[in-house]
């Protein structure tokens, strides 16, 4: 998407355009970078003046700014006493990317955030916007770049101002980032001219879905592939990918060969053995996406219907993508195998130390993983609903979730669904809360509802996909496996901290980390209650 594209036509009749693009120094820049990596590239061929900044900086050349503070601001991602080591990591790694697609180096100009942001002038007009932005304006901004928590910091709301203010300080006409930057720039076409700067242009190249089907992200492991992954890893990470027989949609794989590979070579080429087709030559990826959607669903597992309509195997495509992957990893990893950068990338990015078996965990002790697998989460079927003999909000319900005697339920909903409404209806169930006496009556699960976010509070049961049996298992997009605890433990507070990123989304799905809710039949959703909160 382009903002502003009469003024960028209007540039390129007198002058090579300024463009800067940015990234902050958290995690470890992972194979979905290569696609800013490569329109950088189509930027120098088109001779523009390309501002690289981690936020950027353009003044002759490619400019790449490595935005060290903003790592720091949005929920210390980055601990300030790694921010030096991250940003030469950053610029080591960044610059061997480049070197592996043949982008010349003696073009691109390197900044660091810190170089200019902590001036005078620039702390003043900080301060100057903070005086014009509003709460809502600030949070509204950031919400697909900064980390969402149930209580932000301060200094998240401060990141889209500072990256609006980087246009000024960096004398651009444009600003190069992923749609998910949306927001930020339109954040700041408001506001930069409030403080007498120009609005800027605002270019925005398409996300690369993640292995899992949602955004590749550095936080997200299953998501991506590593730059420095071994071919090993490349391999088994690959194979676990989402690929779909037929289905094009939110496909990391295919959205790799489509934004990477194909603006690289021109051309993709899917390896077969000969008894199945030999290989096949695509110079247009709209003719690799037709034939891989044309395919037959439960026939799939014989191979040769494959070859008989000359379609493309999953199979075969994640081969093929992992050979044109490694070719461009291996300049990377042979950069990075010298004694000096196999340090920094340990002090930059530290593993964390483990407890010894019997001993405690110490402050340094690597974290237990927190991700939705661990929550037992069914499909209930509600079979009696009674009021609380001792407390007029409370219902007790039997539900069924397919064990051998139904769960006795305590729920808050008097006030906000009637009896006859959940009589016989689906819910969601947690099961795996620690049985808790609710007035006297013990509850064995939580009934999972979505909240509207203001008043009057409005109350709505999840439902579950229409023809659900009851006990079937409720999942997290890209969560499928792994098996629940036992016991959720309280003090650990696991259910805590996934379910402050429970939401619901515009289109009344139920999510985490905009990540459906799913059952082998679909999504879960609500009734109405778009963008509330889910408990």
């Amino acid at each position: 998407e382009v903002l502003g594209e009469d003024k960028l036509m209007a540039i390129l009749k007198e002058r090579e355009l300024k463009i800067y693009w940015g990234t902050a120094t958290t995690g470890k820049p992972h194979v979905a970078y290569f696609v800013p990596m490569s329109k950088i590239a189509d930027f120098l061929k088109a001779g523009c003046e390309v501002g690289h900044c981690h936020r950027a900086v353009t003044f002759s050349f490619v400019t790449i700014l490595f935005a060290d503070l903003h790592a720091y601001l949005d929920n210390m991602k980055a601990p300030w006493e790694l921010l030096e080591l991250r940003t030469r990591y950053y610029e080591h790694v960044i610059k061997a990317m480049l070197e592996s697609i043949g982008v010349p180096l003696e073009k691109l100009r390197f900044v660091r955030g810190t170089d200019y942001q902590l001036s005078k002038e620039y702390t003043l007009d900080v301060y100057r916007l903070s005086s014009v932005v509003t709460q809502h304006d600030a949070k509204k901004a950031g919400a697909e770049v900064v980390k969402q928590v149930e209580h932000p910091l301060l200094s998240g709301l401060l990141y889209p101002g500072l990256q609006a203010l980087d246009e000024e300080y960096l004398k651009v006409d444009a600003q190069f980032g992923g749609v998910d930057q949306r927001k930020i720039f339109t954040f700041a076409e408001k506001y930069l001219p409030s403080l007498g700067y120009a609005k800027r242009i605002h270019l925005m190249n398409p996300m690369v879905p993640g292995l899992t089907g949602s955004k590749m992200s550095s936080s997200e492991e299953d998501s991506k592939i590593d730059l420095l992954d071994r071919k090993e890893d490349v391999k088994k990470k690959l194979k676990k990918a989402f690929c779909e027989p037929g289905n094009v949609e939110n496909n990391g794989v295919l959205s790799f060969i489509k934004h990477v590979l194909f603006p690289l070579k021109s051309e993709f080429v899917v390896l077969r053995e000969e008894k199945w087709g030999g290989n096949k030559t695509y110079t247009a990826y709209e003719a690799l996406e037709k034939d891989f959607a044309e395919q037959f669903p439960p026939v799939a597992s014989d191979r040769s219907i494959f070859v008989l309509t000359q379609v493309v195997h999953p199979g075969d495509l994640k081969n093929s993508v992992e050979v044109a992957l490694n070719k461009l990893l291996d300049p990377i990893r042979e950069k990075f195998n010298c004694p000096e950068l196999k340090k920094l990338s340990s002090a930059a990015y530290p593993t964390p130390s483990k407890a010894k078996p019997g001993e405690k965990g110490t402050k340094n002790s690597e974290p237990e993983d927190v991700v939705p697998s661990r929550l037992d989460i069914r499909v209930g079927k509600v079979i009696s609903v009674e009021k609380h003999p001792d407390a007029d909000s409370l219902y007790v319900e039997k539900i069924d979730v397919g064990e051998a005697e139904p769960r006795t339920v305590v729920s808050g909903l008097v006030h906000f669904v009637p009896k006859e409404q959940l009589q016989d209806r689906l819910v969601v169930l947690l099961c795996n809360l620690k049985p808790q006496k609710m007035r006297g009556v013990e509850s064995q699960g939580m009934v999972l509802c979505a909240s509207s976010v203001g008043e009057p509070r409005q109350v709505e049961p999840l439902d579950p996909p229409a023809g659900c049996c009851a006990g079937e298992r409720v999942y997290v997009e890209g969560y499928e496996g792994g098996e629940p605890d036992e016991e959720l433990k309280p003090k650990k507070k696991v259910f805590e901290k996934l379910q402050a990123d429970f939401r619901v989304s515009e289109d009344c799905v139920a999510q985490w980390k905009q990540r459906n809710f799913l059952t082998k039949l679909g999504t879960v959703s609500c009734k109405s209650l778009k963008g509330g909160s889910i408990s």
